[in-house]
């Protein structure tokens, strides 16, 4: 990234006053006897001494529970403990509110509108801990559910996570063997699940698919069903140990919630890697850690606070699930959106947004990407003046789409884009609203996380691409992986490659601007001729030709060496012809570099995916060498790896 290259956004200096991270400046220069300045000072001292800065969260943000007086011990990794001493609820610090405004507002495409106040959560929170107590739920119990982004399934997730039991969830359009794939691991007590879905205008019942997933799950003592579509009481009748909503909650009036208190690290969450390459981990997060790390990234580095309203497009079966939730332990409003992000209109989300004053609008690189293809230019065509925060995540967001977020959506809100991952619920780089915004970089690596990019050989990488890695403990690390015996399984995920080191498996590299370019999974590097390239740096030229909706790149080992190959999503009424090719690898060549242009590019009707919208090079990788796919179910559409398979064009 150039050195001298101009930023799209600067932040003003009245506002940037104004920040969270500014505010905790202050304070932690009192607390801790430091001087820091800014953002670059206060990280340095975040882990320096990183039991004084976590400590320093707790307080700013007041942590309701009791911190203890130990702060770190035993610290590496894996094995570092943190406020040993501590107990806590985290559904008690979600629930606190010194306010009754709107805690979420929910649009199922334009099927379903809805608003809960907040003692309505409360309420509903209150009755939902009386039931899973009389269904003999205690903690460390496994419930999961099968659920759209709705109000009842945060108030299911705060339920349990009162009690102390362990909540777990995936979306409703996973598949029975996906579903099974991840709680049949975990051997869930409880199934909490809707009557079903809308998407893209349809409306689909669970009711067959449950019947399934129920049958194959012995260790449920009860099925609860949610209403959406109409038809829960059909459902219940037909789901073995179903009851509905209505009538399990029947014999409960709301009363006062009961949080018990448990140690900092008892599990709140398993979440499940996206099982591309196998069963999925079963990655399991405890409450202290997630708490923390959302609000800190919440306040500091999103500047969310009390009265903010926070958008974030996603689903159960995504960790930002679980990041978005938090926010209301910052005294914000969760504005939930559940269905296609292009239904009923392409403009549906900017609709939403417009109308519910969205300060803080979250959404994936690809939805970005796919905005910018439509030439939607919704700052002309709706009020946003509201926004104060675009946060992207989920793969690398390109220079040129944040270039086109400036343009076409506002050009006053700060673009932050982000990325961790499920294997800490949380983030390893991301934004900082009192510092430019530069096309392309993530800006800063978080706070309190000693975040570095390394060569094969463990040196620090200055500049150049190399390995991701966080090189001292923090409180997101993972408890573990769920009947993971010893914690094999978790060691050769994380620390095999460098011990005592995470090595996150993402290719990156540190900017001029002291920010940071994500070039991909590192198993996805591609290395033709001995020579590592991200895919991503691919995407990012590729995909600012008009004609191409989509690509995917992998490498295929091909007469003793690795050549590339392309895969374009051509817009309809385009075709893969010499000149197009021509535009192609040229646009790689001269904005990427000779080495990136592929030997070959071939036009599929479609391009394989997880349930989060991320494309999986792993996949094709498989199916190109005439590999069996381990896990189909983990795909939102496994159909269109058949497109893949067998290639003439790959044979020459």
């Amino acid at each position: 990234m150039d050195e001298f290259s101009s930023p799209l956004w600067s932040p003003q200096e009245l506002s940037q006053k104004n920040t969270g991270i500014q505010r905790f400046i202050s304070y932690y220069n009192k607390v801790s006897g430091r001087e820091c300045v800014d953002f670059k000072t206060l990280h340095q001292a975040s882990i320096e001494d990183r039991g004084l800065f976590w400590s320093s969260i707790w307080d700013f943000c007041g942590v309701i529970g009791d911190k203890g007086a130990r702060l770190l011990i035993d610290d590496q990794m894996p094995g570092a403990s943190f406020f040993p001493d501590a107990e806590l609820n985290f559904a008690e610090n979600l629930l606190r509110t010194s306010h009754n405004n709107d805690a979420i507002v929910f649009r199922s495409e334009d099927k379903v509108e809805r608003r809960m106040s907040r003692s309505e959560l409360t309420d509903l929170v209150s009755r939902g801990q009386q039931w899973l107590k009389r269904m003999g739920i205690k903690e460390g119990d496994r419930v999961a559910a099968i659920l759209p982004n709705m109000p009842e399934s945060i108030a299911m997730m705060l339920a349990t996570a009162s009690i102390g039991a362990i909540w777990s969830s995936c979306s409703p359009d996973f598949g029975p063997r996906g579903v099974l794939d991840r709680f049949g691991q975990i051997a869930p007590k409880i199934l909490i699940a809707s009557d079903g879905y809308y998407y893209n205008g349809k409306t689909l019942n669970l009711s067959d698919k449950l019947k399934e997933v129920v049958a194959q799950l012995p260790s449920l003592v009860g099925v609860l069903i949610i209403p959406l579509i109409g038809g829960s009481e059909e459902t219940a009748r037909a789901v073995p140990k179903s009851v509905t909503l209505a009538t399990a909650f029947s014999d409960f009036s709301p009363k006062n919630v009961t949080y018990k208190r448990l140690p900092f690290n008892h599990p709140l969450f398993i979440l499940f890697s996206s099982g591309t390459t196998g069963v999925p981990k079963c990655i399991v997060h405890g409450a202290g850690g997630t708490l923390l790390q959302h609000l800190k990234e919440h306040q500091l580095h999103s500047n969310i606070g009390e009265g903010d309203r926070v958008f974030y497009f996603t689903t159960l079966g995504w960790m930002m699930w679980n990041w978005l939730v938090s926010a209301l332990a910052s005294g914000a409003t969760l504005i939930l959106f559940d269905g296609s992000p292009f239904s009923p209109t392409k403009d549906v989300l900017f609709d939403f947004a417009e109308s519910e004053r969205v300060s803080f609008f979250g959404t994936s690189a690809k939805y970005l990407d796919a905005c910018k293809k439509e030439n939607l230019t919704p700052k002309h065509s709706h009020d946003l003046h509201s926004l104060k925060t675009i946060a992207s995540t989920g793969s690398p967001l390109a220079a040129e789409t944040f270039e086109w977020v400036y343009q076409a959506i506002s050009d006053t809100a700060h673009l932050a884009s982000i990325s961790g991952g499920t294997d800490i619920v949380s983030c390893f780089v991301l934004g900082d609203p009192t510092s430019p915004v530069y096309a392309g970089e993530i800006q800063r690596p978080g706070l309190g996380m000693a975040v570095d990019v390394w060569d094969d050989e463990g040196h620090s990488l200055p500049s150049g691409k190399g390995e991701l890695v966080c090189t001292k403990a923090f409180p997101s690390m993972p408890i573990g992986f769920w009947d993971d015996a010893g914690g094999l399984k978790y060691r050769a995920a994380y620390f095999d490659r460098f011990p005592g080191v995470w090595c996150h498996g993402d290719f990156a590299e540190w900017t001029q601007h002291g920010g940071m370019i994500i070039h991909g999974r590192s198993d996805a590097t591609l290395n033709p001729g001995g020579v590592r390239i991200g895919t991503a740096e691919i995407y990012a030229q590729v995909e600012q030709i008009p004609e191409v909706l989509e690509s995917i790149a992998i490498g295929q080992n091909f007469q003793n060496d690795v050549r590339i190959v392309l895969f374009v999503r051509l817009r309809k009424g385009s075709a893969l012809d010499a000149p197009l090719e021509q535009s192609i690898r040229t646009k790689i060549r001269t904005g990427a570099s000779p080495r990136h242009v592929p030997a070959k590019i071939i036009a599929v009707s479609d391009i394989p995916r997880t349930k989060s919208g991320k494309i999986t090079e792993l996949a094709v990788r498989d199916i190109v060498h005439g590999n069996d796919v381990k896990n189909k179910e983990a795909l939102a559409n496994p159909e269109a790896l058949d497109l893949f398979r067998n290639l003439p064009e790959l044979q020459i």
